[in-house]
């Protein structure tokens, strides 16, 4: 069963990570085509789901790159912007476990620039999810455009949101003055430990669950790295475990733990309005694939998210 499309907004960043160089003044740079909401949709379109993908797309090479890696991995871009302005670059160095520590070179880039023309031709018809988040949410002048279409989509799609802090871009008290308006538009709530640290500081995650349910949010998921993930759905909590994997780095885990996500409710049918028709053991489902889909993207290189045909995905529910 082909599951009915979903909608992606947000940024594509080059991910630039460094490599040993032929010589002390060198740095030589292996440039990756990344970006949380991208690596959303390319993960999506992978596992099987029709993704959208509404993006500001430069023409400089960066773009030209974004260009071919989401369309090879079956992204739709029929509603991307062809932008003038240059594509925003991110260096990371990555620690001894994968951890990745960005810099970013966002000023006035493509990423950011949305204006309500751009966006109010969206037919959103077949539509039955709309994901957004990260820097798209909080980058002006865009972010306000970016607000009020999710308000208009949610009229008829499940609206899914994952904040994706950056402290090095925007501080997070422009997150923490905004979460409580995305979680009254949102149904979904995707978050990592490391934005719950950010967003609400020494605050227990079923605490954390407990606010963001009260803000409007119905399904809250925060994953907790090799601790698995915590689901809340109206205040009713699971834990599901981590998947056990050789860890090459953790680059765009958390989008594809999303991607795997939405795919699974939406091959069930349980996305296209206010998941009334969501349970428990359905949130349970999703996760447990989930963490799978995050694990087999940790166990390479940069966000590169497994297919639907890889033997590891093949034997799971959520690809039926």
């Amino acid at each position: 069963m082909t599951p009915p499309q979903i909608t992606v907004l947000g940024e594509c960043v080059a991910d630039a990570f460094t490599e040993p160089a032929g010589a002390r003044s060198e740095l030589a740079l292996r440039v990756l085509p990344g970006g949380g909401p991208a690596n959303t949709a390319v993960s999506l379109a992978r596992l099987g789901t029709p993704a959208r993908f509404l993006a500001r797309l430069s023409g400089d090479v960066f773009g030209r790159l974004f260009r071919a890696h989401l369309e090879a991995s079956g992204v739709d871009l029929s509603y991307a912007v062809a932008a003038a302005e240059p594509s925003t670059l991110a260096v990371a160095e990555l620690d001894d476990q994968g951890q990745a520590a960005f810099s970013f070179h966002a000023q006035n880039t493509a990423d950011w620039q949305w204006t309500p023309r751009e966006l109010a031709g969206v037919d959103l018809s077949e539509t039955a999810c709309v994901h957004t988040g990260s820097l798209a949410l909080v980058r002006e002048p865009g972010a306000a455009v970016v607000e009020e279409f999710l308000a208009t989509a949610s009229r008829r799609a499940t609206i899914s949101i994952d904040p994706n802090v950056r402290p090095l871009l925007v501080h997070p008290d422009v997150y923490r003055a905004r979460l409580a308006h995305w979680c009254g538009l949102a149904d979904i709530l995707r978050l990592s430990e490391d934005d719950l640290e950010l967003l609400l500081p020494g605050t227990p995650p079923e605490q954390a669950c407990d606010t963001w349910h009260a803000a409007g949010a119905r399904l809250v998921v925060i994953t907790l790295g090799a601790d698995g993930a915590l689901a809340s759905l109206d205040g009713e909590r699971l834990r599901v475990p981590a998947v056990a994997t050789r860890v090459v780095d953790t680059v765009g885990a958390g989008d594809s733990f999303t991607a795997g996500l939405l795919h699974h409710l939406a091959v069930r049918g349980l996305l296209g309005g206010r998941l009334t028709g969501l349970g428990l053991d359905d949130v349970a489902e999703a996760c447990r694939f989930a963490t799978r889909v995050a694990a087999l993207t940790c166990s390479v290189a940069g966000p590169n998210p497994p297919w639907r045909d890889q033997p590891a995905l093949v034997a799971t529910a959520g690809n039926s």
